[in-house]
């Protein structure tokens, strides 16, 4: 799976055509099996691209109880946080993915699903942390 990235881009009618026969696929699968963490995964994002937050936000609320130790699902729940203005959320779950191991420091920086956590005081406690994981990534 990949970090969210699409909650800024235009697209077009087609594309919010195609995208909801995918939402509407992916919610039945996890009606069907409500642990399938590959279906979750990309309901979720499916929900973020189509501008769905808080639907967006229940599912990786969801996929963080169930994969409580794979970062990207805690990355793309701090990028839930921020997309639905719950920055000290945002931060503690962007810290915990970060403890978990998350390193892409480059997407991170302009993710734009995090651009309204990037610009709060709360961030800056975690720049210095990311400024010491990347330190030590180049020794």
């Amino acid at each position: 799976m990949s970090e969210k990235s699409n909650s800024s881009k235009q697209i077009s009618r087609a594309e919010l055509r195609d995208l909801d026969t995918k939402i509407e696929f992916m919610e039945g699968l996890v009606r069907r099996d409500p642990d399938y963490v590959d279906a979750l995964q990309l309901l979720g994002d499916h929900y973020t691209a189509r501008g769905r937050f808080a639907e967006g936000l229940t599912v990786d609320e969801r996929l963080a109880r169930l994969d409580p130790e794979n970062a990207l699902v805690f990355y793309n729940l701090a990028c839930s946080y921020s997309l639905t203005n719950q920055y000290d959320r945002a931060a503690f779950a962007l810290d915990r993915a970060l403890d978990l191991g998350y390193r892409d420091f480059k997407w991170l920086a302009r993710d734009p699903d995090l651009k309204k956590l990037r610009a709060q005081p709360v961030y800056q406690e975690l720049k210095a942390k990311i400024r010491e994981l990347k330190s030590k990534e180049r020794d």
